[in-house]
Order: C-alpha cells, then sequence, then structure tokens
C-alpha cells in the first residue's frame, strides 16, 4: 500500500503544472495541453507535462525523464570564419528543444503514448514561423560545442567560464546548449530566455566586446521615427541602447547566418537605423550619388578576418567602422576620430597595424598597395600608391602622413599654416550642404566634397572672373587663397592659367612616389610644390622623352604639338622661384 501510495505521489508530482517563482508553465507556450494559451496545442489531451516528461522508460538523458524519442538527423551547422571553435552535431538537453523545434517530429508524438496526441490539423511546429528553426542551423546561434578557459583566450572576446554568471550555465559537460540561455518552464523575460535582453545583458553574459562600453551603440537613447521599416522588428524595445547588440545580430533564423546578422547584405544591417530615421544624420541617401563608396556592389565579399592590406575589391561599412566601437569622439589630423575608432588599417610603411591611430591607415588599407584601386588620373610621377605618393621622403606631397616639405606655402587661408597637417577626409567627402562627414558619397569625381574641375581644358571663353574660377575648383580655393593663386599663376603661365587649364593638370592632389634624379627630375624646384602632369594635357617632348625643358623651365601641351613636335609647341614658363 505505501509503495503504491509512493508511486501515485510521485506520478502525480510529475504532471502537476511546474512553477518557477512567479512564472507557471500553464500560462506559457509550452503548455501544449487542450488548456493552453498559443495556438499550438492538442485538442483534448489535458496533462501539461506529458509532451516532454515521463516518469516511466524515459528517453536519456536522465534527468529530465524525457517523453520523445532521438530523431537521428543530420543538421547543417552554425561556421563562420571567427569562431574559435568547431561545432559537432547537436547534443545533450539541445535534442531535447528540437524535437519539437526542427519541425520534423509530429508533437504528439510522446513515448508514454502508443498512439499520438492529436493536435488536429497541426502536426509539427508551423514551417516559417520564428519557433521551426529547422534542420539548419546555420543561421542559429551555435550550440552544443565545449566552452572552456582556452576558448575563450583563443577567442580574445568570450569571458572565461568561471565568469559567466548565474541564470546562464553550460551543462555538466561544459557545453553551450540551448539551456544555457533558455528555460523551458519560465517565459517570465520573453521567449523562455534566462536573463532580460535589455542592452543585451544576456549576450554580456558570455561575450566581452572591445571597446563596446564606450561605443555609441551602447548608449545612445535614440528611437525609431516611424518611417520605414522598423529596425528593431525582433525585439520589444525602442532605443539603440536597449537593443544593443540586437540592433544587427538576430540569435536565431538570422539573415545572415554567419555572425547571425539581422540580414544577408552586409551594408542592411547598418542602413536600416543610418538612413534618417533613426541616427542623426542620413548616410544612406550619400551612396546615391554619381562617385560614391559603393556598399550595393559587394555582397559576402568582406570578412572581418580578412587581412589588413585588401587582396579583393571591396567596399562595406565596416571597413571603415567597427560598429562595437564607434563613438563621437573628436581628434585633429591625422589622429582616427571616433566614427572610425577600433578598425584595422596600414600604416604609411606598409605594415598592417589594428587598430589604426591614424585616419590615413584606413584609407591606405585600399588606395596604397591595392592595384584593383581605380586611378582617375594618370600623372608622369607615381604609381597612384597614396602611401608613397604622401610619403614625407618625397619632394613634395599635401601634408597628410606629415608635415609638408614647403615652409612657404604664401596661399594658405587661416589657421591653415606651413605647418598644418589634413585629413584624406578634408577633401574626400560627402558633397553638399548639411552631409554628413566621412567619403560616403558625392557628386564631384573622386568623392571630392566641392567642386574640382579635371576637363582637359574647359571652355572658359575671355570673361572669366574670380567668381568662375572659384566655382570650378571650390575644392582648392578652401585652403588656398584665390587672389594670391590667381596673381602668382597669371605672371608664370603667359596668362594660360585657368584660362585653358586648371589646378589638376600641372599639380598632384596627393604627391608622387620619387626622388630626385628620377625621370628628368634633377632639379628640385621643378617638382616642387605638387607639381606633376596630367598626362592628357601635358606629354614629354617626342624629341627628347623630357616633361620639362630643365634649362628653359617650359612644358610642353598637347594641344600644341604636331604629329612629330618639331613645332607649334607652347612653352609655360615655370618659375622656380615663385613662393607658391
Amino acid at each position: 500500500m505505501k509503495r503504491n501510495t509512493a508511486i501515485s505521489i510521485t506520478i502525480l508530482l510529475l504532471c502537476l503544472p511546474l512553477t518557477v517563482g512567479s512564472q507557471s508553465i500553464v500560462n506559457t507556450k509550452h503548455n501544449l495541453s487542450v488548456s493552453g494559451i498559443g495556438t499550438v496545442k492538442a485538442t483534448s489531451e489535458t496533462e501539461i507535462c506529458i509532451f516532454c516528461h515521463t516518469p516511466h522508460n524515459s528517453n536519456g538523458p536522465a534527468a529530465p525523464l524525457w517523453n520523445r524519442a532521438s530523431q537521428g538527423i543530420q543538421y547543417t551547422l552554425y561556421s563562420s570564419s571567427t569562431m574559435k571553435t568547431s561545432t559537432g552535431q547537436p547534443d545533450g538537453s539541445s535534442m531535447l528543444c528540437l524535437s519539437c523545434h526542427d519541425g520534423t517530429v509530429a508533437l504528439g508524438n510522446v513515448l508514454s503514448r502508443s498512439s499520438p496526441i492529436s493536435f488536429g490539423s497541426i502536426t509539427t511546429m508551423p514551417a516559417g514561423t520564428p519557433t521551426n528553426l529547422g534542420t539548419n542551423l546555420a543561421d542559429d546561434h551555435p550550440i552544443s560545442f565545449t566552452y572552456n578557459s582556452a576558448l575563450a583566450t583563443n577567442d580574445g572576446q568570450l569571458k572565461d567560464p568561471s565568469a559567466i554568471v548565474a541564470p546562464v550555465n553550460l551543462d555538466k559537460s561544459s557545453k553551450m546548449q540551448c539551456t544555457s540561455c533558455h528555460d523551458a518552464h519560465d517565459n517570465s523575460k520573453t521567449k523562455f530566455l534566462l536573463a532580460s535582453t535589455q542592452g543585451s545583458a544576456l549576450c554580456f553574459s558570455c561575450h566581452n566586446r572591445n571597446y563596446w562600453s564606450s561605443s555609441t551603440h551602447s548608449t545612445s537613447v535614440k528611437t525609431w521615427n516611424g518611417s520605414g521599416s522598423n529596425p528593431w522588428f525582433h525585439t520589444p524595445y525602442t532605443t539603440v541602447a536597449d537593443n544593443a547588440c540586437e540592433n544587427c545580430h538576430k540569435p536565431h533564423t538570422a539573415g545572415g547566418p554567419a555572425r547571425i546578422l539581422n540580414y544577408q547584405n552586409e551594408e542592411d544591417n547598418c542602413l536600416n537605423c543610418h538612413n534618417g530615421n533613426v541616427a542623426a544624420t542620413n548616410i544612406q541617401a550619400q551612396f546615391t550619388k554619381t562617385y560614391r563608396h559603393d556598399v550595393y556592389a559587394y555582397t559576402g565579399i568582406h570578412d572581418p578576418a580578412e587581412p589588413a592590406l585588401m587582396g579583393t575589391k571591396h567596399v562595406e561599412c565596416v571597413d571603415c567602422h567597427n560598429p562595437h566601437a564607434s563613438n563621437a569622439n573628436t581628434a585633429t589630423a591625422p589622429n582616427v576620430n571616433g566614427f572610425s575608432a577600433g578598425v584595422q588599417g596600414v600604416n604609411m610603411n606598409g605594415v598592417a597595424v589594428n587598430p589604426v591611430q591614424y585616419q590615413y591607415e584606413i584609407c591606405f588599407r585600399c588606395h596604397a598597395d591595392n592595384p584593383a584601386t581605380q586611378r582617375y588620373i594618370i600623372r608622369y610621377r607615381g604609381t597612384g600608391n597614396r602611401r608613397l605618393d604622401f610619403a614625407t621622403t618625397n619632394v613634395s606631397y599635401h601634408p597628410v602622413e606629415g608635415i609638408g616639405q614647403n615652409p612657404f606655402v604664401t596661399s594658405l587661408i587661416s589657421p591653415l599654416t606651413a605647418s598644418s597637417k589634413i585629413y584624406c577626409t578634408d577633401c574626400h567627402a560627402s558633397d553638399g550642404s548639411g552631409s554628413p562627414a566621412g567619403p560616403h558619397g558625392s557628386n564631384n569625381i573622386a568623392i571630392l566634397k566641392s567642386a574640382y574641375d579635371t576637363t582637359r581644358f574647359p571652355v572658359l571663353g575671355t570673361g572669366w572672373t574670380s567668381s568662375d574660377l572659384n566655382a570650378h575648383w571650390t575644392l582648392c580655393f578652401q585652403c588656398h587663397n584665390l587672389s594670391t593663386v590667381t596673381s602668382i599663376h597669371t605672371n608664370i603661365s603667359s596668362g594660360h592659367f585657368f584660362k585653358y587649364v586648371g589646378c589638376n593638370v600641372c599639380h598632384d592632389p596627393h604627391g608622387y612616389d620619387g626622388t630626385l634624379g628620377v625621370n628628368g627630375g634633377s632639379v628640385s624646384s621643378a617638382f616642387e610644390k605638387l607639381v606633376n602632369f596630367d598626362t592628357s594635357v601635358i606629354r614629354p617632348n617626342a624629341n627628347n622623352g623630357k616633361m620639362i625643358d630643365i634649362p628653359n623651365r617650359k612644358c610642353y601641351f598637347v594641344c600644341h604639338q604636331n604629329a612629330n613636335n618639331t613645332s607649334g609647341v607652347y612653352h609655360a614658363h615655370l618659375d622656380a622661384g615663385s613662393p607658391f
């Protein structure tokens, strides 16, 4: 009698609704009985625990007295270039969850019943819903991998297992499982999660992202203005800071499988907020302009694990911005500002650096030793390698890597001086009043922030005015005084300056990777002041191969040369003593 009573009590306890704190499984969607609150539930079965547990003849693991059979399914696993371990097929408690949530086994198939419990027209978790993960787990947070100190050390941004704070936990084999984040009996924090996802508190139980605490994405209280698509379609939160990791990541059924991103196209994970609907500036609009860093042109090429020196031509937002580190801190040239903090690059010596210290090191990833990058102008000297063009050992260069060579730049507009340094983005940036900083897009060639006429022979006419000059070369005259420049060049060009050619024809806005004594550059003053000709306008003399007639200080324009270059040569006089 006592034995029968004990058995009856055990069965009763197993079938009673499990309560954790103030949360009862009765009032969650995991109550699959006829009394359940969800749309997926049995047609008449009144027992609640039976769908997962049985007191007799259970399927292992033994602890939960599992009432469902093993599936024997091969799953497609999560993988990425940044994961520092490999995952095997799901095991342990994760298999218990997948017995319903992979959508392959009927919900009513339990070991303790000789026939399936009826769910009416619903057989498995409905396809296409968040509750049906399918057998492709490549778009879900990885599970069933060993999480130990060695992994944490190798990864560098995972907490040591000893630092993981309850209720988040590993299983008895030190593996990350579904139950590390979820408690099937308690839905008080939504989605049966063990901890709140506000501010990504659950994520940071294990993850320890570098720079995050001071980044804008962790502190911003910006909200969605209601226009366009909701950037936070899978969370209940309404600010950037509260969404935190989930601004970009989706732990299950992610659009971009590797690194479980919200969207497959990399830029969409940024531009769903940076389109003027959350962030203050509309970056997305800049990518519709004629010249742009075309993030839409490439998908699946960028890899966070790629080397700093680019081997494959592409550009994505995260090539220049680290979303875990980006902040609003300002800086002075050439130091990198907060918007590009925590990004890798290439220094002036061609060596990879991570993170960058100077802004130009980001630009050098693509615009230095990468032959795939487009050159707009072919010049007499130089190869278009901007790292070498700006080298401080050159005769002349704009002061990006260091202070310029010429101590007497009389045309500079205050507060600029000959000792000033500048950013690449002082010239290359979005055009138009109120446009966001940075070289996102421009209607000017080479993503220049202001007009810079590169046509060979502008039809200017005799009525050319200072206003006309400024309109065609606005970029130059934001730093150089128009009156000073005009006076100097009118005297040395026989009146041809600005009337037939512009700044670009004679001056290389970067510099050139050459030394004196190479290609006719035997007189330093001949190549000072960024003189480096556009070869579509000024070419070497066909008789001697010289770009400049050094003794007579003359250069040869294409428009004045005949087939044999024996007559009709126009000489533009270069005054070595010019203070400009």
